[in-house]
C-alpha cells in the first residue's frame, strides 16, 4: 500500500542513507560479522552524512530534527541492505532521548558534540545476569564517596558495549522503599576508560553477529558526581518514559525485516526452477506470498499510525507494547514462511533470508518479552 507519512525531505534522506548502506557498508558487512562489531570509522562516516546527529540540536552540532521518522528510515534501509545496526540504533534511538531530556546544559556541552560526530559512542546498561525484565531487582550499586560515586556490579547483554565511550549505567544508589522496589535507582554516565571498568566477553549469539553484545563489570569505578544523569533515585521513571520509543524502534525493525523477507522470497521463487517451472508458478507459493504480503500491509498501517502518534507525543506505553508485540510476532511467522519457500537454500547462511531468520528470534525477547507486552496490554484493559 502507498505510504503517506513520509514527505520529500524524508525520501531525500532515504536516498542518501540507502546509497551509503548499499555502496559503503554492505560490501564489507561480512567482515563486521567476523569481527563481532562494526569498525569505529563507520560511525564517523555515518555522522558526516548527518545520520548520527539527525536529532541532536543544532547548537551541539546536529541537525535538530525532532521527528523520529528519520530514525525509522535508517532502520528500514539498513534491513533492506541486509545489515543490522543494533549499536547505532541504541546510540540514536535509546540513549539520545535520555541525554536530551535529563542532561544538564553542562553535560550536553560535554557529550552531545562528540555524540553527533560519531566520536563519542554510547550504550545503556540495564540488564544484569539475574535481572532481565525485572529492573527493580538491579543489584549493581553506586555509593557516594566525596564527590564521586563508587560503582560495583555487573551487566550483561549490553548492545554496543565494545565500542562505547560512555555507558548509561543503571545502579542502585539507595535501598528501595519497602512498599516500592522501583525506588533508589539512578543513572550514571560512565566513562569507559575509568579504572575498574571492564568489558568482559563478547557474547556468542544465535543471530545479530555484527552487533557487539557484551558483559560489563565495575570494580570500585569512581564516577564523578557531575556524571549523574538527572536526579538521584529517579531512574525507573526515566526508563519508563523512554520505553515507548525503544519498543517502537524494535517494531520498525521487525516490520522492515518482514517486508524484506517477502521481497527476497518473491524474487527467489521467481527464478528458482522446480519440475520445469518457476516455484512462483505453484499455487501454494502464490498463496503463501499473498498471506505474507497482507501481513506486511496490515503491519505497515499499524506501524505508520504508531510513528505518527509518537511524533505527536501521543504514543502511550500500552500502545507501544501492542505495536511491538504484533510486529515481532508477525515478523516471526512471515520470515519463517519465506525461508520455507527457499527450500534447503534458505538454511544456508549465504542467503540473506537465513540471516533474517536468525536475527528475528530476539525481537520477541529484548525490549520486553512478548509475554511482558501481553501483560501491559491486558493491564490497560483493566485486567
Amino acid at each position: 500500500m502507498q505510504r503517506t507519512i513520509f514527505g520529500e525531505d524524508h525520501e531525500a534522506f532515504r536516498g542518501t542513507v540507502r546509497q551509503f548502506f548499499e555502496k559503503q557498508v554492505a560490501p564489507g558487512f561480512s567482515a563486521w560479522e567476523r569481527a563481532g562489531h562494526p569498525p569505529r570509522d563507520f560511525y564517523r562516516q555515518a555522522a558526516e552524512l548527518g545520520i548520527v546527529g539527525i536529532q541532536v540540536p543544532e547548537e551541539y552540532g546536529g541537525a535538530g530534527v525532532a521527528s523520529y521518522k528519520f530514525n525509522a528510515i535508517v532502520t528500514e534501509e539498513s534491513v533492506r541492505s541486509d545489515i543490522n545496526l543494533g549499536p547505532l540504533r541504541v546510540h540514536m534511538d535509546l540513549v539520545l532521548p535520555y541525554l536530551l531530556s535529563y542532561a544538564t546544559e553542562e553535560q550536553k556541552q560535554r557529550w552531545l558534540p562528540g555524540f553527533a560526530a560519531g566520536e563519542l559512542m554510547t550504550a545503556i546498561a540495564m540488564t544484569e545476569p539475574g535481572t532481565g525484565s525485572d529492573l527493580a531487582g538491579i543489584r549493581t550499586t553506586a555509593r557516594l564517596d566525596g564527590d564521586c560515586y563508587v560503582l560495583n556490579g555487573a551487566k550483561t547483554f549490553i548492545t554496543g558495549g565494545y565500542n562505547a565511550d560512555r555507558v548509561l549505567v543503571v545502579a542502585r544508589t539507595s535501598a528501595p522503599d519497602p512498599t516500592n522496589r522501583r525506588t533508589g535507582l539512578s543513572i550514571l554516565v560512565v566513562d569507559t576508560k575509568s579504572p575498574g571498568y571492564e568489558v568482559g566477553r563478547m557474547l556468542d549469539k544465535l543471530g545479530l553477529k555484527a552487533q557487539d553484545t557484551c558483559e560489563l563489570s565495575f570494580d570500585d569505578v569512581r564516577v564523578p558526581f557531575e556524571d549523574l544523569l538527572g536526579e538521584e533515585g529517579q531512574a525507573f521513571a526515566y526508563l519508563s518514559n523512554n520505553l515507548p520509543q525503544e519498543r517502537l524502534t524494535i517494531a520498525v525493525g521487525a516490520w522492515s525485516a518482514a517486508a524484506h523477507a517477502v521481497d527476497l522470497a518473491r524474487d527467489y521463487t521467481g527464478e528458482r526452477q522446480v519440475f520445469g517451472k518457476a516455484v512462483a508458478e505453484f499455487q501454494n507459493t502464490k498463496f503463501v506470498l499473498a498471506e505474507c504480503a497482507v501481513d506486511v500491509a496490515a503491519g505497515q498501517a499499524f506501524l505508520d499510525q504508531a510513528l505518527e502518534a509518537h511524533d505527536r507525543g501521543e504514543l502511550s506505553g500500552p500502545d507501544a507494547a501492542a505495536v511491538k508485540l504484533w510486529m515481532t510476532e508477525m515478523q516471526a511467522r512471515v520470515v519463517d514462511k519465506c525461508l520455507q519457500l527457499h527450500g534447503g537454500y534458505g538454511y544456508m547462511n549465504e542467503y540473506p533470508i537465513a540471516r533474517l531468520y536468525a536475527d528475528a528470534r530476539v525481537s520477541r525477547i529484548y525490549g520486553g518479552t512478548s509475554e511482558v507486552m501481553k501483560t501491559i496490554v491486558a493491564k490497560s484493559l483493566g485486567l
